[in-house]
C-alpha cells in the first residue's frame, strides 16, 4: 500500500511496525510542513494520523476507506520533531471498524488525539 501512497511519501513517512489491526509510523517535522505561526500545520498532523489509520485499517486485506474522522491536537510541533503515530483497532465489525491514533513527539509527549472509522469492504487488495 505504501508504494502507491504518494502524498504519505511526500511526508516522509516511515512505517516502524505493522500487523492485523495495528501501525507504527514516524515522520520528522520539516520547514514545507509548517504553518504561518512557523509550527506544523494542523492538517499534516492530522495527515499523519489519517495514514496510520490507512495501514492499521486495510492491514487485514480488506479494502477500507474512512467514513469518519476527529482529531484533538493537544501540543504544538516544531521543525525537526520526531512524531511517532501509533494506530490500534478498537473495533472490527464485518462492514466498520473503529481505530485511535495517538501521535507523539521525541519526548513521548502526546501532541494530537485522532479517532477514524472505515467501511470494510468485502473487496481484497
Amino acid at each position: 500500500m505504501m508504494e502507491k501512497d504518494h502524498f504519505s511519501q511526500w511526508m516522509g513517512v516511515k512505517i516502524l511496525e505493522i500487523g492485523i489491526g495495528h501501525c507504527i509510523l514516524r515522520a520528522t517535522v520539516e520547514e514545507k510542513m509548517l504553518n504561518g505561526h512557523h509550527v506544523l500545520h494542523g492538517g499534516i498532523t492530522y495527515s499523519l494520523s489519517d495514514s496510520a489509520l490507512a495501514f492499521a485499517s486495510n492491514s487485514r486485506g480488506n479494502k477500507c476507506v474512512s467514513i469518519e474522522t476527529s482529531i484533538s491536537h493537544i501540543r504544538k510541533c516544531n521543525p525537526g520533531d520526531t512524531l511517532t503515530f501509533i494506530a490500534k483497532e478498537i473495533h472490527r465489525g464485518r462492514t466498520i471498524g473503529i481505530y485511535e491514533i495517538e501521535g507523539v513527539n521525541h519526548e513521548n509527549k502526546k501532541v494530537s488525539h485522532f479517532k477514524g472509522t472505515v467501511h470494510v469492504s468485502p473487496e481484497i487488495w
